[in-house]
């Protein structure tokens, strides 16, 4: 899970490049694939409680690692916490499960930092100073070093002592339809979603930019629209919102997809 406030842009790409960055130096012999999650690309909208409450269930919950970084703000109040960063740490860590959390030193005009923030992030980062053991960095290329060191330490740490367990190979169905494989290399390259919806002009498919079903007639749409249903059935998407219309890759997914282009 890669949690922060919004000030902290280049510090989130680091974190998903420093898992990719696992998965193509340590995947193959530690059978361990990192998948970067964050909520504004893996939740989806649901009502009925709080948003952050939402988020937590949707995706914190299933992640196995928490990477947080902060520099001058520490978010906004959830209900429950003082932000929706602070409330994914304390949630993560209840479940007894890593955080890997970092406070940035870089320079900043005091001018341009809302003082009520600051002062809040100073105090929450006292508090973890207490309860445990966090990091401070005052460049980019600083973090880059940290975050990517002290990520393949953690995840060799919980491997070694079974706190994540070895990736197993997905089996590759019998009858993946070559509809179903575009379907899912394209979500993979994509956002992972999968948008099908049933228009008066036809069954509009589409995944990123790419419309699969545009202009044709109901007997060529049937072929996707039966890969659609198999993926789901399978349980390579799913259906977050209820709606059957959007469709999001599940872990069994990427696992599927990456097995078939390493076919």
């Amino acid at each position: 899970m890669i949690a922060s406030p919004g000030d902290v842009a280049d510090e989130r790409a680091i974190i998903q490049n420093a898992i990719y960055q696992w998965n193509a130096t340590h995947a193959t012999d530690r059978k361990v694939v990192l998948l970067p999650v964050a909520w504004e690309t893996h939740s989806s909208p649901q009502m009925g409680d709080r948003p952050q409450a939402i988020i937590n269930k949707q995706i914190l919950f299933d992640c196995d690692i928490l990477v947080a970084a902060f520099w001058t703000r520490i978010g906004s109040r959830t209900g429950a916490a003082q932000s929706g960063t602070v409330e994914e740490i304390q949630e993560h860590l209840a479940a007894g499960k890593e955080a890997l959390i970092y406070f940035s030193n870089a320079p900043v005009r005091l001018d341009s930092v809302d003082s009520a923030q600051y002062e809040a992030l100073r105090a929450f980062k006292q508090t973890c100073r207490t309860d445990g053991l966090v990091a401070d960095y005052e460049t980019l290329s600083e973090f880059t070093e940290k975050v990517t060191r002290n990520l393949a330490q953690t995840v060799i740490r919980l491997t070694e002592t079974g706190g994540i367990p070895p990736t197993k190979e997905p089996t590759l169905p019998a009858r993946l339809s070559s509809e179903a494989e575009t379907l899912l290399a394209a979500a993979v390259e994509g956002d992972g979603s999968i948008m099908c919806v049933g228009t008066l002009e036809g069954l509009l498919l589409q995944v990123a930019d790419k419309n699969y079903t545009e202009g044709a007639n109901p007997r060529e749409e049937a072929p996707w629209r039966a890969a659609v249903a198999s993926l789901q059935q399978n349980g390579y998407i799913e259906d977050r919102t209820g709606m059957g219309q959007v469709f999001f890759l599940t872990h069994d997914g990427y696992q599927l997809a990456e097995a078939i282009a390493k076919q």
